[in-house]
């Protein structure tokens, strides 16, 4: 279906939405995401207006949700987020009317496995300039082994996926030997060099997950420094009785991030790729029929997975941590929305639920 139409996505659709919905509802079962954090607290507020052209955003009169919707979407969006025990953020808008609302979206907050997305970006936009075939092979190596989500960990070494394989893994998986097997073929500074030229200030990769994991064995004893990354692999995570509040201030520490992000920032990302303004259409549909393949759907498609399409990514460190950002697809959309949870001392079951309850909210007041 076009997406340089309004946006809806179902119409022509909802028998094979529909099925996806079921499948994603068995699915979600799985495993969950990657790592990242903050630290808790923060009064509930609006923020500001949406950023310039560079970003996909651009600033639209009468973009204050709270004046311009009578059903109070803001007010009950902000009243939902508020009420969990952890440090949060979000940014949403409508793309056809530039109806927003924005809490907290222009604090950096721990981005987990949604900093992801970027790398995916690069990828898409490499093999368009003709430095990355997709369709070529690599074959896994056991120090390429991750830890945390994904399935490809559990495969014995010598399996050849195509690059396009390891980008889907990534993203619709959370894969995080993909991940670092795509940080290597990409480089990480390049990365930070595209999201620098889109504009985006705050949104940066900082670290691998298998450096990551290995800092977390640091913190439990700085002689772990030396560790190779099959060493990390083989041992996993600390499990002694103090791992989980050391966890837990990880989590929160900015320095020991995943990646840095704004709300504001990824959702502006995610605007550019409906947009078709980073890649080409070819390439944006594709990135975008990857995102709707997630199989984690407990969070922003929660309430909404019949009657909504949500191409989107998560990123999480259960139970302390649980994002999830994402472009809704609906009759009357669509919407691109980004919440962030970092230091979460409550239910994480509650937590996600919260993230589904705004989703529902934002599909049924935004049409």
């Amino acid at each position: 279906m076009d997406r340089d139409g309004p946006g809806t996505r179902i119409s022509p659709e909802a028998a094979r939405l529909g099925s996806r919905a079921v499948m994603l509802a068995v699915l979600s079962g799985f495993a969950m995401a990657c790592v990242d954090g903050s630290v808790p607290g923060g009064s509930s507020a609006g923020d500001g207006t949406a950023g310039g052209a560079r970003t996909g955003l651009l600033p639209v009169e009468s973009a204050d949700a709270t004046a311009g919707d009578a059903s109070g979407l803001a007010a009950r969006v902000t009243a939902r987020l508020d009420g969990l025990p952890a440090r949060t953020s979000l940014y949403a808008r409508h793309l056809p009317s530039g109806r927003e609302i924005a809490i907290r979206a222009d604090e950096p907050m721990n981005a987990l496995s949604v900093i992801k997305i970027p790398v995916m970006v690069l990828a898409y936009r490499d093999a368009e300039a003709g430095t990355l075939d997709l369709d070529e092979r690599y074959r896994i190596r056991p120090e390429d082994l991750r830890r945390g989500s994904g399935l490809l960990q559990t495969f014995a070494p010598g399996l050849e996926p195509t690059w396009r394989d390891l980008i889907t893994q990534m993203i619709i998986t959370s894969d995080n030997t993909a991940t670092d097997i795509m940080i290597a073929r990409l480089g990480q500074e390049r990365v930070n060099e595209m999201l620098s030229e889109f504009g985006y200030e705050q949104t940066r990769l900082r670290a691998t997950t298998g450096d990551l994991f290995r800092r977390v064995w640091v913190m439990a004893d700085p002689a772990n420094e030396a560790l190779s990354h099959r060493e990390v692999f083989e041992r996993g995570f600390p499990s002694d009785p103090e791992a989980s509040a050391r966890t837990f201030r990880f989590e929160g520490d900015p320095e020991e991030w995943l990646g840095s992000i704004t709300a504001r920032e990824i959702a502006g990302l995610l605007a550019q790729i409906h947009n078709a303004d980073i890649a080409s259409r070819a390439s944006s549909d594709e990135m975008i029929d990857v995102l709707e393949r997630q199989f984690y759907s407990t969070r922003l498609p929660r309430y909404i997975r019949f009657r909504a399409s949500v191409a989107h990514k998560t990123g999480d460190w259960p139970p302390y941590a649980g994002n999830d950002v994402g472009i809704l697809y609906y009759e009357g959309g669509p919407t691109v929305i980004a919440v962030f949870t970092n230091q979460n001392t409550g239910d994480f079951i509650e937590l996600e639920s919260t993230l589904g309850r705004i989703a529902e909210d934002i599909v049924n007041s935004w049409r």
